[in-house]
């Protein structure tokens, strides 16, 4: 759901002969936003695990259990469960891209541009340098995890801001593509730019180019980095309110 849509939104203002096409750069933040938001919603079950970068952040920020208690759903935490979680994401973000595809998929084949039908699926740098791009989304990242670390975990107290549940999360994403997103379209999540990265070189796109795999280290170690970074500066920075 969150590729899908996140995915769309980048599809419907990219792509030649869209109804959306020239929307616009806030137009793709707000429509991963809200892609965030649906993700969120529909993934309640597992405790809202829609990116590796925070289901490592929240384990160097001392998880001991992933789920969600109230639907009955309690997984210990050990490496099992962190590659199965990790994998179920990359596999939801392939198929999510698959579905963006198809959807979009006259669309795609009318586009003439081959690096506007790479970038429906995976994000590059506005300015391609390496250490750098790493940079923008270790900080990019660092903020998404610690910020969602600070919303739930006690940190607020009662009543906090993890009570309103995927908005919060939804506004966030929106801030940081806004304020962040300009040198590297903030990936903030490995799973995002590395499943559909590998729909693109599957899927039969006419005129496709390639798959710009020299880049793609960058939108996985950044955020993984970035999470794991904000996980461990929650522990002293963001302490517990009773």
């Amino acid at each position: 759901m969150l590729v899908l849509l996140g995915c769309g939104v980048v599809a419907n203002v990219i792509l030649a002969k869209t109804k959306g096409f020239g929307g616009g750069t806030l137009m793709i933040n707000f429509g991963w936003g809200l892609a965030v938001f649906a993700g969120v919603i529909v993934s309640y079950a597992s405790g809202a695990h829609l990116n590796p970068a925070v289901t490592v952040g929240l384990v160097a920020n001392g998880a001991t259990e992933f789920g969600n208690a109230a639907a009955g759903i309690e997984v210990p935490v050990d490496v099992v469960s962190v590659l199965t979680y990790i994998g179920a994401q990359m596999i939801g973000a392939f198929l999510g891209a698959v579905a963006c595809w198809l959807a979009y998929k006259q669309h795609f084949d009318a586009e003439p541009d081959a690096g506007a039908k790479l970038g429906v699926f995976s994000t590059g740098p506005a300015i391609r340098s390496y250490g750098w791009n790493l940079v923008t989304e270790f900080i990019a990242t660092f903020v998404l995890v610690f910020v969602v670390i600070g919303f739930g975990g006690g940190r607020q107290g009662d009543g906090g801001l993890a009570a309103l549940g995927a908005l919060p999360v939804a506004l966030l994403v929106i801030g940081i593509g806004a304020s962040l997103g300009g040198p590297t379209g903030y990936a903030i999540n490995p799973a995002r730019d590395l499943g559909p990265r590998i729909a693109h070189a599957i899927l039969p796109i006419a005129g496709k180019g390639g798959s710009d795999w020299a880049y793609s280290w960058v939108p996985v170690v950044g955020p993984l980095v970035g999470g794991l970074a904000a996980g461990w500066a929650a522990i002293p920075l963001l302490p517990l309110l009773t």
